[in-house]
């Protein structure tokens, strides 16, 4: 009988076991995967999620609130910084370059976000090209990232209006409360109206999902600021060197009300603690492989229990205790093998189907069915959990005289 044969046979054999100890393996598997890609789409957007702008000033408050709600469009400002402030810092012998940024629209919760056009060439380089039409250059017009556009399905020449607020139905509610101040705000909205000029490339970063125009669209809508009054969200920073990045840290959180912050430190600290958040997925990860484990070893041991004739059988006709030690670790080995194979098509293809999810929600692009450099090492581990509990039962069938076993 040759090997492959018995091994199929036995599995077949037992159905509803085999397919509990494959599915435990692929959940597993599967989990593993899905935390990896989103592991990777953490630090790729962590890398280039704020380009060259290695400081941000803006209001008094948290600087991972402020790095989150510039680059990644997450969350709320921190508040407003003078207008006046942009042109003192573009006067600094230390910037390279500085953009404020406005922000505090949105349109069925992509952000809307006010910034100069140069921003653009600086931070992804001149040679970046529209996908459509052209940079916005005058109130009232905008450009969509590529995934914005997609999602709400909007083309060059079409017109929007936006709504208060950095999250899909906050004017409705403002509105709710029944403010005369809400109803007026929302009324002002409703009647400025934008039009699409132009759709960006895909960026691979939280810009995809941003609706960009210019600078002074907050201070027209809401008609509230005027001359040296107007403020802005953020200041964008790009330092002439490093030394020169301290300098604009230093001198400017010394203003009143004002906080000037390493962007990359910011968003290192997000990244921190978004790891110890994985960190805790790993304990359950952890605990799921453990009972992945326990699966196959219980597996073979009924196998083994439920073929002990069959062993002895086959050791009396001739098959070397060698024969029957690869047909049980072998049995293991391929159900771990099957599992194993289906976890990373469910990884994958979780990652895929939950993609826009995730960066919708983040920002973070997800290679969905990129290999993961970690999943050689998932794939070796994996065979080798299943190797070692198939181990303990084949070795109770091999050290076994055959006469004793076929008469039990």
């Amino acid at each position: 009988m040759k090997l492959i044969s018995l091994l199929w046979n036995n599995i077949l054999h037992r159905k509803t076991l085999s397919l509990v100890t494959v599915l435990s393996v692929a959940i597993t598997v599967a989990l593993v995967v899905f935390l990896l890609l989103c592991s990777a789409g953490l630090e790729q957007g962590a890398e280039k999620g704020y380009g060259p702008f290695e400081v941000t000033i803006g209001a008094k408050g948290s600087a991972s609130q402020l790095a989150l709600n510039t680059y990644y469009h997450i969350g709320a400002p921190t508040g407003n910084v003078p207008l006046s402030l942009l042109d003192e810092v573009r006067k600094d012998p230390q910037v390279s370059s500085a953009f404020a940024m406005t922000t505090g629209d949105n349109l069925n919760g992509f952000p809307i976000v006010g910034m100069e056009p140069g921003y653009f060439p600086v931070r992804y380089g001149n040679d970046t090209q529209l996908a459509e039409g052209k940079l916005y250059g005058k109130l009232g017009e905008a450009v969509l990232g590529s995934y914005a556009a997609s999602a709400l399905g909007l083309h060059v020449g079409d017109k929007f209006q936006g709504a208060h607020g950095l999250v899909k139905g906050a004017a409705d509610e403002d509105e709710g409360a029944g403010a005369d101040g809400d109803h007026d705000e929302h009324e002002a909205h409703h009647s400025f109206t934008y039009t699409i000029v132009g759709i960006l490339p895909p960026l691979h970063t939280s810009d995809d999902r941003a609706i960009y125009t210019t600078l002074d669209y907050a201070w027209a809508v809401h008609e509230s600021q005027s001359g040296a009054n107007k403020d802005v969200t953020a200041i964008l920073v790009k330092p002439s060197s490093l030394l020169g990045a301290q300098s604009i840290k230093t001198k400017y959180g010394q203003i009143s009300n004002v906080q000037a912050i390493y962007t990359s430190k910011a968003v290192a600290d997000v990244v921190n603690v978004v790891d110890k958040g994985t960190q805790a997925l790993s304990v359950v990860t952890g605990v799921c492989v453990v009972l992945a484990a326990g699966t196959i070893l219980l597996s073979l041991i009924a196998a083994v229990q439920e073929r002990k004739r069959d062993v002895g059988l086959l050791r009396l006709i001739g098959k070397s205790k060698g024969f029957i030690w690869m047909a049980l670790v072998g049995e293991g080995l391929s159900l771990t093998l099957i599992g194993l194979i289906l976890g990373l098509l469910i990884g994958h293809l979780g990652g895929y189907l939950g993609r826009e999810a995730v960066f919708e929600f983040a920002g973070l692009q997800i290679q969905s069915w990129q290999l993961m450099p970690g999943e050689w090492m998932l794939a070796v581990f994996t065979l080798l959990i299943g190797g070692l509990a198939a181990a303990g039962p084949a070795l109770q069938a091999y050290r076994v005289d055959p006469l004793q076993l076929f008469k039990s």
